[in-house]
């Protein structure tokens, strides 16, 4: 990044007129009257057309060491994590209900998977030294992204998530748990959390949420649970605007509770946008990152790149004006 160490010399910059047209001030030269020009001198030589030269050339070269007094640099900021921070697996259901058009965003109607992918989104931005992945269930569950530091990359990654990536007729929630929690197992981290969302109950996969928050707690994850959909239901996308689930009957609460009390953590219950946004913020404050961070400034100076030519110029206006351009008296 180039940056100026020392700007308000610029300001000196606006000097430079005044200087120019101070000897059209001051009335201009003396001038010394001669007899008249010989018959056939006609038109003008070319010094004096470029008599203006050695004037234009002291002006840029004091503009140059004016530049070079503000001290230009080239500015390099380098971010070192000393110790790492939080390992968070964020567990997105993408099954059919999620399909529901009962959020809502600056009054616009948005289904819950779009909003749970907003706020997500923002949770992950403010996440800036903790490894964070992705994983997505439906009928099976995958991951989607890896744990990374790479958050830009993972946004891209959450843009491309939509209804039924992981099968749409069921909900694996003991798979998404399991995979969440092997995917953090495999690193060391001081901490390490998945947060799983979902709006319907556990009805496919080999194993159970339970067995699986029991197998998280083993590894030392804390599994937070979140339920999504309005109380009454709403209205589902799908054929004919008709999919069947996604009320407040479909989500298995006491066993998101189950699962979150299992590991240590809690389960938490979204029935509009501002919960939603709420529930992520409060998980936040409940898992602060561990990080130090140190950054590390280099400066490569460049204020020599204008104070030699500047210097230069200023050298030649002196050499052109006693010389070939010298002027009597």
């Amino acid at each position: 990044m180039f940056e100026l160490q020392h700007p308000l010399w610029l300001l000196a910059w606006l000097v430079l007129p005044v200087v120019a047209l101070r000897p059209r001030w001051s009335g201009g030269r003396a001038r010394l009257l001669w007899s008249a020009l010989p018959k056939g001198s006609t038109g003008s030589t070319w010094r004096v057309r470029l008599a203006w030269l050695p004037e234009a050339l002291g002006l840029l070269g004091l503009a140059l060491l004016i530049f070079a007094l503000a001290r230009p640099q080239l500015t390099r900021r380098e971010t070192v994590v000393q110790n790492e921070g939080i390992d968070i697996m964020l567990a997105i259901d993408t099954s059919g209900s999620m399909d529901a058009m009962d959020f809502e965003v600056n009054g616009r109607e948005m289904n819950r998977l779009e909003v749970a992918k907003l706020v997500v989104g923002e949770f992950i931005r403010q996440r800036a030294y903790d490894r964070v992945g992705l994983v997505v269930f439906g009928e099976e569950a995958f991951t989607q992204a890896p744990l990374t530091l790479d958050h830009e990359g993972l946004l891209r990654f959450l843009s491309n998530v939509e209804i039924g990536i992981a099968g749409r007729s069921a909900t694996a929630v003991g798979e998404a748990i399991a995979v969440s929690a092997a995917r953090l197992s495999r690193l060391e981290a001081p901490t390490k959390v998945a947060i799983v969302l979902t709006d319907g109950r556990s009805n496919a996969g080999q194993v159970g949420p339970i067995e699986a928050a029991k197998a998280a707690a083993a590894l030392g994850v804390r599994v937070y649970t979140i339920g999504v959909g309005a109380h009454s239901g709403g209205n589902q996308g799908g054929l004919f605007g008709f999919f069947r689930g996604g009320g407040r009957d479909e989500i298995d609460e006491d066993t998101l509770t189950a699962v979150a009390e299992a590991t240590g953590a809690q389960y938490f219950r979204a029935t509009d946008t501002r919960s939603l946004l709420q529930i992520y913020e409060t998980i936040d404050t409940l898992e602060r990152t561990t990080a130090e961070v140190e950054e590390h400034i280099h400066r490569d100076e460049l204020f020599h790149r204008a104070l030699l030519p500047g210097l230069a110029l200023i050298l030649a206006q002196l050499i052109l004006a006693s010389t070939v351009f010298r002027r009597i008296p």
